[in-house]
């Protein structure tokens, strides 16, 4: 629906592999290669979120399988260490584990993984109970968004709502995501407000806003230079 944005519940996998507590090493790395997945959460009881392994926390025990580290690494990188002798999800797991309720909107999302610097995030209800996971590729879905699609939002909730009367029709054309408008307007002091909306909308990927000012009436306004033959205040003086 166009105003609306996208929550994380509209683009997030449904179907998802979970582990419990007690799946051992070989049983994570057998579910990852079967369901094709980096990383899966651990539930408990009535699948409730509790922590998340992923193949970084699978990884120490190869490193360190041919040697003991010197008392350097060994103080630097004792969680890895202590990951390279764990064999239960529970002991692999990093918890507690960032989550995202299913009604966030993309941006939120997109917020907490670039904070918390994680790729994934399982969804969960206000329970804690695992309903999904969103990834970095989910999240740049809206971004497949049909550049007719934008211009249709963008005409509906910025154009018309900002310029119910614009000096000339406003031109909304869209080419790869990238937005332009051109036309004239009563107050060009609404420029910025414009740009800044209609980046707002989901899918834009950058926003080129020509939109100019009234045109000059030499009979009411005869001391206004005219939009089209004015010059720029870089070239003045």
């Amino acid at each position: 629906m166009h105003g609306t944005p996208h929550i994380v519940s509209d683009v997030m996998t449904r179907t998802v592999v979970a582990l419990g507590r007690r799946a051992t090493f070989k049983e994570i790395v057998k579910t990852m290669r079967e369901w094709g997945v980096s990383a899966m959460p651990v539930v408990e009881g009535e699948t409730r979120v509790v922590g998340i392994v992923s193949e970084a926390d699978l990884l120490p025990k190869e490193e360190f399988r041919d040697g003991d580290p010197d008392r350097r690494t060994q103080l630097r990188r004792l969680a890895d260490l202590m990951k390279a002798g764990a064999v239960t999800a529970e002991e692999l797991m990093t918890a507690p584990v960032v989550t995202v309720a299913e009604d966030a909107t993309l941006a939120q999302a997109a917020r907490i993984m670039a904070l918390k610097k994680v790729k994934r995030l399982p969804v969960v209800d206000d329970a804690g109970v695992l309903r999904g996971i969103v990834s970095r590729a989910d999240l740049l879905k809206v971004f497949l968004r049909s550049d007719e699609d934008i211009a249709a939002e963008v005409r509906d909730t910025v154009v018309a709502e900002l310029f119910p009367a614009p000096a000339e029709p406003i031109r909304v054309e869209v080419y790869e995501g990238v937005v332009r408008l051109t036309g004239r307007i009563a107050d060009t002091n609404l420029v910025p407000a414009a740009a800044r909306l209609v980046r707002a909308v989901e899918g834009v990927v950058d926003v080129d806003c020509a939109l100019s000012g009234p045109r000059r009436r030499p009979d009411l306004d005869p001391d206004l230079p005219d939009a089209d033959t004015a010059v720029p205040p870089s070239q003045v003086g």
